[in-house]
């Protein structure tokens, strides 16, 4: 594909950046330019995600479409783009979640123009952080895809219901736990907090190489000693698994999924989270193999931790949203147990994983907005029967909850059955207990609410719904096509996938 000699990952970067800026500038007062603006913009990018997708190089592996430009020379800095098999996985994945996204707040009627220019910005940084192979421009991407969080939350969130109850019920009222206000403050904290560890453990390799480079490949080839390696380990650690949900660091995370918009739920779950996952992955073990192989075993614990906790914190909500955010937390732990298997099948499944579940959640998070929008609740407990009424969203909530608790023909499946043979060849073979136990506890919530709300006895609350309609169907359709054909084939990820976690695994374990 000669056109794919372009900057190309810059067109899928930027795009989404450029429509933002058309939106804000052209289209004032006028809902459907905006739309369209968005539409197109993420089209594109969802396009050139698959172009380079079928255009890899399986053959000649490594980091592939490469952009560089110098920005600041005397200290290094490059503007250096490329993707190898794992990034490229993630790119499509955030293609796909953004361009279902707009369809998915097809809707939003207040400040839509406001609305559409912050999530296009938004996710320029998510792409940007895939593609990045200059650290500094990673850490920049990187705030770029997490501060807009704050005013799409705080603007055009939900608060939920928060009952305070116990000794601390004085501290819930004083503080506002459950407005989308707190959520939003609660967020940008922890995420900050995060970045501020991230920061360190880049400046920190910047020194200790010696390179006068923040380029990932000069710093590859790069030899740090065991203690610096085990100390900027555990900050890359702490700094991205903030925004992969590790417990305990995790509890941002439920309030901000429970009062995001729609789209920024999809976007919030279903990218921004696999964005700490790949940083753990692609920075820490790939810079730092001798800290990581030592490390590894804390990893996975804590998210043997994250699976059980998660999974039974889920099954304890009445909201469905809150159903759906622990969910993620247990998930993730998933991702991050098969990343620190340190073996062929669990990185793998760590990163089939990341794409998995970024469309399951995705679709999940579109389907909830769908059912609050037309049910105007959230409370398992107060509905039922809505197959009757929505049909289509019904079967999409069904398909979405099979891949969660691993069905053959599912991308969950694929993923979660990689994660077990990685646990089981690992020199940690108990980590496969608690991820059995989780997904069979994933099992029970999620049968549970699919039951009670689609196909359950019929509320009187809620016989006047509809299914969804017109540009709502392109979300829907395109996650669910998505996850039934990845697990189907998913010789179609794990062929570049395994390009790059080889190597990787090569340089932590050895050959």
């Amino acid at each position: 594909m000669d056109a794919l000699r372009l900057p190309v990952l810059s067109v899928i970067t930027w795009s989404p950046f450029v429509g933002a800026l058309l939106i804000m500038f052209t289209a004032r007062h006028r809902p459907r330019a905006v739309r369209l603006i968005a539409a197109v913009t993420t089209g594109v990018s969802l396009l050139l995600s698959l172009g380079i997708y079928v255009a890899y190089d399986r053959e000649g592996a490594g980091f592939q479409f490469y952009e560089k430009v110098a920005l600041v020379p005397p200290l290094g800095i490059s503007y250096e783009l490329g993707v190898d098999g794992i990034s490229l996985l993630l790119v499509l994945l955030t293609a796909i979640i953004i361009f279902a996204g707009v369809f998915a707040s097809w809707t939003v009627k207040v400040r839509s123009q406001e609305f559409y220019a912050l999530l296009l910005a938004l996710v320029t940084g998510v792409f940007g952080v895939f593609v990045s192979l200059d650290l500094f421009v990673l850490f920049l991407f990187y705030e770029l895809a997490v501060l807009p969080m704050y005013l799409l939350i705080g603007i055009w969130g939900s608060s939920g219901e928060i009952r305070p109850r116990g000794i601390f019920a004085w501290a819930y009222r004083e503080t506002g736990v459950g407005t989308k206000e707190y959520a939003a403050m609660k967020l940008t904290l922890y995420l900050l907090f995060g970045s501020a560890f991230i920061l360190v453990g880049i400046f920190a390799l910047w020194v200790h190489a010696g390179a006068g480079s923040f380029s990932y490949l000069d710093m590859e080839t790069a030899v740090f000693a065991p203690g610096v390696q085990r100390w900027v380990f555990l900050a890359f650690y702490v700094g991205f698994g903030v925004l992969a949900g590790i417990w305990p660091l995790h509890t941002w995370s439920p309030d901000g999924h429970a009062s995001a918009p729609t789209a920024v739920s999809m976007l919030h779950a279903g990218v921004l989270m696999k964005l700490g996952a790949y940083g753990i992955v692609r920075v820490g073990m790939g810079l730092l193999p001798e800290g990581a192989a030592e490390l590894v075993w804390l990893v996975g614990t804590i998210a043997c931790v994250n699976i059980v906790y998660g999974a039974l914190s889920a099954m304890a909500q009445t909201d469905l949203k809150y159903v759906i955010a622990y969910s993620s937390v247990s998930h993730m732990g998933l991702v991050l147990l098969a990343a620190a298997t340190l073996t062929e099948a669990g990185l793998n499944g760590s990163v089939f994983q990341m794409f998995a579940h970024g469309i399951m959640t995705g679709l999940f998070f579109a389907l909830v907005g769908l059912v609050y929008e037309k049910a105007h609740s959230r409370e398992i407990g107060r509905m039922g029967g809505f197959g009757r009424v929505m049909p289509g969203v019904a079967t999409a909530f069904t398909v979405g909850g099979l891949s969660s608790l691993g069905l053959p023909a599912t991308s969950g499946f694929v993923a979660e059955l990689l994660t077990f043979m990685g646990a089981w060849r690992s020199e940690h073979r108990w980590w496969l207990f608690p991820a059995v136990v989780g997904t069979f506890l994933t099992a029970v919530y999620v049968l549970r609410v699919t039951k009670q709300i689609f196909w359950g006895p019929e509320s009187p609350h809620f016989r006047h719904l509809e299914d969804a309609r017109g540009p709502e169907w392109v979300a829907l359709v395109l996650l669910v096509f998505v996850l039934v054909l990845f697990g189907m084939a998913p010789g179609l990820a794990l062929g570049p996938v395994d390009t790059a976690t080889v190597p990787l695994l090569a340089r932590i374990v050895g050959p």
